[in-house]
């Protein structure tokens, strides 16, 4: 906290006059009382300095025997991270020992009394670490966070909570609380489930999101809503993955998409500017999902990274080359990316290759164009209609390298769109700014491997273009009115237009393989619901946790959630999860099974 900060406290401070932050020269010879923490002591003879640090920051107190013997001689006795009083007058730092790396460098207070308010064990790690072991970090995060850097993170977390707050308030939003202890429903993650003792062999289920609960809202005739919900879900776990999360939550009545997306362009341009101090212009472009698989192998695109994928197919029509000639026969394309930013080493060509093998990829053939000629391995088999349409396609200059690939068009995109992030991360200049993108236009179903058939994409409620009357048994050709927002090739929120009317949510229910029986158990007061005058709505929901990593420049959502998990779920701190004592398993009839 800075001195600015320091000055918000406009109540009276209980134990203490000042805090340490707030002390300037214009408080010289004002005798003052201050509580905090010993952070670094010196002792100089007669003379002994403390650096004392509290939630706004750092001051020095001087202890001498000649002001205070009593005082001198307990100061003596304290260590780092005590707790501590002072009381004493402010004064001027003699000429020369100022410090103009601290905001109150050019005063110190001398102390007259010090009272030790509480002692502290050494230290598991140094406060003034840059980057203590994780794990460390974790189990002692209340340590970790009396480092200024980490408490300047959660207070930019408060600031962005109240960000969110005032503008959805401001733009007529109501925020409006959903149980925690709810249904468990299909699709989706897996939940984390409660027994219930009062309804023996019951279960409630920890929410996902609010989704079927701010559909009922709108239903309920609050137009619209929000909230800063917590979010459960029982999932493997990655940097920006935790069992519980923050999401914003909204949703309107009597909108289609394009009232959704400017609502959350506005919210996340405040959220942004407040944060970063950059500019960020709205609206943000916007790519439909086929075009986004097409151009860059991947519905979360990176644009900090120009470089998108060529179809090639026409150009090697008639190729020479077996390694695509023979996919092409089999219906199969030829796609390229290109590397433009300097001429890549052998060396680096060839980890390339192998990188593509390594992502499962049959062969990646290379092309680079030096002294206006094509330099490659198998620029011989080339003809010279393929070369000149080959550079005129690829607009290709001396010092660019042209990235092959053929097989089928999936396959081909969702391979070279890795190769495309894989050069521009490992050749490329370091990519900066703030590059949004809203996909739109997704398929309404995909198709489960694990579960051998079509599932949702983004979940059961969405509703598609077109009628569900349409429906002819092509589940990859209907589409979803869903959108995603993107931000430097992550996924920061989505949402969609939701069904309203019951006939087409259980005709999606059917189409998903849901049981009538099943559907009425599991969601028939939704049903209900949608059958007593649901207004059409639509909504989304953003990783509030993803968004602040990004804008403050962290790589894992675990650096600006208080008390994480671990990646596999563990709290260090409180030893969570634990086991239960048989007295509460007997309370819930609960039993365990033994291992083996």
């Amino acid at each position: 906290m800075t001195a600015e900060v320091a000055k918000g406290y406009n109540f009276r401070l209980m134990m203490r006059s000042d805090l340490c932050s707030s002390l300037s020269l214009k408080d010289v010879g004002r005798r003052v009382i201050l509580c905090g923490w010993a952070f670094r002591k010196r002792d100089h003879g007669g003379l002994l300095f403390l650096d004392l640090r509290d939630a706004s920051g750092t001051i020095q107190v001087v202890f001498s025997p000649e002001i205070s013997k009593g005082a001198h001689e307990k100061a003596q006795g304290v260590k780092q991270e005590y707790v501590v009083r002072v009381e004493g007058p402010v004064r001027r730092r003699p000429e020369g020992t100022e410090n103009p790396n601290m905001e109150t460098g050019q005063i110190e207070v001398l102390a007259e009394s010090i009272e030790v308010l509480n002692t502290c064990k050494p230290l598991p790690f140094q406060l003034e670490e840059e980057e203590p072991n994780e794990f460390l970090r974790l189990k002692y995060r209340y340590l970790d966070m009396r480092r200024p850097l980490i408490q300047d993170v959660f207070r930019k977390r408060g600031q962005a909570l109240k960000l969110v707050r005032d503008y959805l308030s401001s733009h007529g939003f109501v925020e409006i609380e959903t149980p925690f202890l709810t249904k468990s429903t299909p699709e989706g993650a897996r939940d984390f489930v409660v027994p219930s003792r009062l309804n023996p062999g019951t279960f409630y289920a920890l929410p996902q999101s609010p989704q079927l609960f701010k559909q009922i809202l709108m239903v309920a005739g609050f137009d619209r809503y929000f909230q800063i919900v917590r979010c459960f879900r029982d999932e493997d776990l990655r940097s920006d993955r935790q069992p519980e999360f923050t999401q914003i939550d909204l949703e309107i009545s009597f909108v289609e998409e394009d009232d959704v997306i400017e609502i959350s362009e506005g919210l996340i341009k405040t959220l942004f500017e407040e944060l970063t101090g950059s500019t960020v212009t709205t609206p943000f472009p916007r790519l439909s999902y086929d075009q986004a698989m097409e151009l860059y192998g991947t519905d979360k695109p990176d644009l900090r990274f120009p470089m998108v994928l060529v179809d090639l197919t026409r150009a090697f029509s008639d190729t020479g080359l077996s390694i695509l000639r023979e996919e092409i026969e089999r219906q199969g394309v030829v796609k390229g990316v290109v590397f433009r930013e300097r001429s890549l080493t052998r060396k680096e060509l060839e980890t390339a290759v192998e990188y593509a093998k390594g992502l499962g990829a049959k062969g990646l053939l290379w092309l680079r164009k030096e002294n206006g000629l094509l330099h490659s391995p198998v620029a011989k088999y080339l003809k010279e209609k393929e070369r000149t349409t080959v550079e005129e396609s690829c607009l290709l200059k001396d010092g660019d390298t042209l990235f092959l690939m053929g097989g089928k068009r999936d396959r081909v995109n969702e391979l070279l769109g890795k190769m495309r992030l894989f050069l521009a991360q490992s050749y490329g200049s370091s990519a900066e700014g703030l590059r949004f993108l809203w996909i739109t236009d997704f398929p309404l179903f995909e198709y489960s491997e694990e579960e051998r058939r079509y599932v949702a994409r983004h979940h059961p409620f969405t509703s598609c273009k077109g009628s569900f009357k349409e429906f002819s048994g092509g589940y990859e050709g209907i589409r979803a009115r869903a959108y995603d927002l993107v931000l430097n090739g992550v996924e920061i929120g989505g949402g969609s237009i939701r069904i309203h009317r019951a006939d087409e949510q259980r005709e999606m229910f059917r189409l998903l393989g849901i049981p009538e029986r099943e559907a009425q158990e599991k969601f028939g007061f939704l049903l209900e619901a949608l059958e007593l005058g649901a207004p059409p709505h639509g909504g989304i929901a953003f990783g509030f946790d993803r968004i602040l990593a990004m804008a403050l420049g962290f790589e894992s959502i675990r650096e600006v959630i208080p008390f994480p998990k671990t990646q596999k779920g563990v709290c260090p701190l409180t030893g969570a999860p634990s086991t239960l004592e048989k007295r509460q398993l007997r309370e819930l009839r609960i039993s365990l099974e033994k291992e083996g």
